[in-house]
Parts: structure tokens; C-alpha cells; sequence
């Protein structure tokens, strides 16, 4: 009796089983590198959002400073506060002495 010997036609065409497994490697390495990718914007971009709501917090404190004194009827003094803190002005008969000692 013979044995019969099945041959196993290899296909030989676009399709054969290497090239599927490299596509398929391929595809998931490239899904891998873009989850990768989008995470670390998604990172950057939670980070972007905190030190933009730290800004926005920090004007809606400077807003209710300004709302409270424009409800202040004293306007006067608060014009005068700013002029001489923060614009450096003086009364024509002011004198300032600055220690010019520690540098």
C-alpha cells in the first residue's frame, strides 16, 4: 500500500499568510502608537485647561476687587491709593527718603 501524500498548495499570490501577519503586526503597532500619542496630548491638554482655570480665578478675584471698589462711593481715595502704590506718584510737597544702603 501507498501512502498518500496530501500536498499543501502554498499560496504563492498577495495574500499569503507572512504578508497577513505582517499587516496585521503593522496595524497593531500603529493603533499602539496612537493611543500612545493621544494620551500624552490628552495630558498636555489637562494641563493647559488647570493653568488656564488658575488664570481665569485669579481675574474673577481682581473683577469682584474692582466691582467692590467701583460700588465703594469713595473713589477718591482708592485713585489716590493706586497713584501712590502703584504708579509711584507723590504730593508736590511730599519728600521720599530711599535707603539706598542694602542693594
Amino acid at each position: 500500500m501507498r501512502k498518500k501524500v496530501k500536498h499543501l498548495n502554498k499560496k504563492k499570490g498577495l495574500f499569503n499568510k507572512g504578508l497577513v501577519r505582517l499587516a496585521a503586526a503593522a496595524l497593531v503597532v500603529g493603533c499602539a502608537v496612537l493611543i500612545i500619542s493621544t494620551e500624552k496630548d490628552c495630558a498636555e491638554k489637562e494641563a493647559q485647561l488647570i493653568a488656564v482655570q488658575e488664570k481665569i480665578d485669579s481675574y474673577e478675584a481682581e473683577n469682584m476687587e474692582l466691582q467692590r471698589v467701583l460700588e465703594n462711593e469713595d473713589m477718591s481715595a482708592y485713585m489716590e491709593k493706586v497713584a501712590i502704590e502703584e504708579r509711584g506718584y507723590a504730593y508736590p510737597d511730599e519728600r521720599r527718603f530711599y535707603d539706598t544702603s542694602r542693594d
